[in-house]
């Protein structure tokens, strides 16, 4: 069954009272999902994944009943694509008021279980012919965990959800998943209040030596070199040349500087974007490649957090361009470690780039998009030419996308289960990008899920590519230079610019065994990054 399969009529699971007796009505594709509705490929599938690792284990019963409730009182996930011709304008969602399936599977434990659970969520995307278009993997682990997996303490479980992204984003369907653990574990799962800025950081205003705007410029932007292993012997690519690979691992939070007078010189959200500016330079420099100008899509939601949230593909993607400035500074900032004082010079533009590109209104996906999806053609003919615009500006394309969903809002309190000890989510890396970095923040960590198309890197490539992630990230913390009279300044944390010797890292889930966060979300941790900047796309 792929997700192109028109939509099947199912038996209805059980919902609130009166769910079963609602009418399926149809809601028009919104802009993003009929975009991603034409570029689907069966290669490079669609998905966003999300994984929670909880401490304890909840009853099979129970989560099953708390996460079929929670999609009933969030109905606008409960959709299936409706019949389609090639000649109607529009493609149209059938919102089924109770599920189609039960999007809940408990997969047999084992050793490699978690393994296996995280290659699905890459390669087998929910199908958009039943209502949801979500899988949920509940993944017990062992006593003493999985050999080879990053992730959870001694035994627990891990949720692992499975997105189709054409329906929807990782954020709507964690609104969804705290809803499931109010209603699984009782406790009141609702969201932290965001963080009270001052005047001057909320209103945008920029810093009067940096330029006022980043966002995509008319130079082509670089791309990442790729690095793929040999082929095979008849010159085809191999099963492992295709779909995604994945990293995920845990990083420190990079220190920043004192806010002065209420404002922060940059967030750790710029400090995200400066990292994979630098990874991205550093890489190419090393294979020869140009290292500029490096553009970065960064989507923002601007969405409420509460259960009224919009459930949906509910982001806006805006560029943040890395070039000019830069490029001066590219010996410098390529070096091993890059130099201090480039990266504080490249923190403060990119924080001022960051502040007007957030404070400018903007829709989705642009102009063009919103002119492609207009319903004057058939939807098929659009389709076709969705497809063709996007061959010929593939060249175009920014370099990669970075999500950083920030701190978790919600406290996901799943009652004798427990609170969650690590959190990740991964966004698509098709190509022409070919690569996704998606942060959370839990615990005073972040957790890194870097994911890369195979038609780009092999996963020996993914897994150096990661450790470089590490120490570039690891080059933008502040420290207080000695003897400068409280001078703020940005440098690298140790000598040689290395990461933290306590991270450990994870190729499609497999790394040190002993890598087991053990510290829960806590909102009230002062060093925790702010609200979310941006999603998944």
């Amino acid at each position: 069954m792929t997700a192109l399969q028109p939509a099947r009529r199912g038996p209805a699971g059980d919902g609130p009272p009166g769910a079963a007796d609602r009418t399926v009505r149809r809601v028009p594709f919104p802009v993003v999902d009929e975009i991603t509705r034409h570029c689907l490929t069966d290669d490079e599938p669609e998905t966003v994944h999300i994984e929670v690792h909880l401490p304890g284990r909840p009853d099979p019963d129970r989560l099953r009943a708390a996460f079929r409730e929670a999609l009933c009182r969030h109905p606008r996930i409960l959709m299936r694509q409706a019949p389609h011709r090639w000649w109607r304008r529009r493609y149209a969602w059938e919102l089924t008021g109770v599920p189609d399936v039960d999007p809940v599977v408990f997969p047999p434990p084992g050793p490699d279980a978690l393994a296996r659970a995280r290659e699905r969520a890459l390669a087998d995307c929910p199908p958009l012919d039943a209502s949801p278009p979500v899988r949920l993997e509940v993944v017990e682990r062992g006593p003493d965990g999985d050999e080879g997996e990053v992730g959870a303490a001694n035994g627990g479980t891990v949720l692992l959800v499975t997105i189709n992204h054409t329906a929807l984003d990782g954020p709507a369907c964690l609104r969804v998943l705290a809803t499931a653990a109010q209603l699984y574990g009782g406790a009141d799962n609702s969201p932290a209040p965001p963080p009270v800025r001052a005047p001057g950081a909320a209103t945008g205003g920029t810093l009067p030596d940096t330029p006022p705007l980043g966002g995509h410029r008319l130079a082509r932007p670089v791309r990442i070199a790729a690095e793929r292993g040999p082929r095979r012997a008849d010159g085809q690519d191999s099963p492992r040349s295709r779909g995604n690979g994945m990293l995920i691992t845990e990083l420190p939070v990079p220190a920043r500087p004192p806010r002065v007078g209420g404002v922060a010189a940059f967030t750790v959200n710029d400090q995200l974007l400066v990292a994979t500016c630098l990874m991205v330079a550093r890489w190419n420099h090393v294979h020869g490649r140009p290292s500029t100008p490096v553009v970065v899509t960064m989507p923002v939601d601007d969405r409420p957090r509460g259960t009224d949230m919009p459930i949906g593909n509910g982001t806006r993607l805006v560029s943040v361009g890395f070039g000019p400035e830069e490029e001066r500074d590219a010996a410098l900032l390529t070096a091993d470690p890059p130099d201090p004082a480039a990266v504080a010079r490249l923190l403060r533009r990119t924080a001022a780039r960051t502040r007007s590109l957030k404070a400018a209104p903007g829709s989705q996906l642009g102009l063009g998009a919103a002119l492609l999806t207009a319903p004057v053609l058939p939807a098929g003919a659009r389709g076709v030419l969705t497809r063709a615009l996007r061959t010929v500006a593939a060249p175009l394309a920014s370099t990669t996308l970075l999500s950083n969903i920030g701190r978790i809002p919600y406290p996901l309190d799943f009652g004798d289960a427990g609170r969650p000890t690590a959190v990740w989510f991964s966004a698509p890396a098709r190509m022409p990008r070919g690569l996704t970095v998606t942060t959370v923040s839990v615990g005073g960590r972040v957790q890194l899920a870097l994911r890369w198309s195979h038609a780009l890197l092999d996963d020996e490539a993914g897994a150096r590519l990661g450790a470089l992630f590490a120490r570039s990230l690891a080059a933008t913390s502040w420290t207080p230079e000695a003897g400068d009279d409280g001078t703020e300044r940005t440098g690298s944390t140790g000598s040689t610019g290395r990461s933290d010797p306590s991270n450990r890292t994870g190729r499609s889930g497999r790394s040190d065994p002993s890598n087991r966060p053990d510290c829960p979300d806590r909102p009230d941790r002062p060093d925790r990054p702010d609200r979310p900047e941006g999603t998944t796309p």
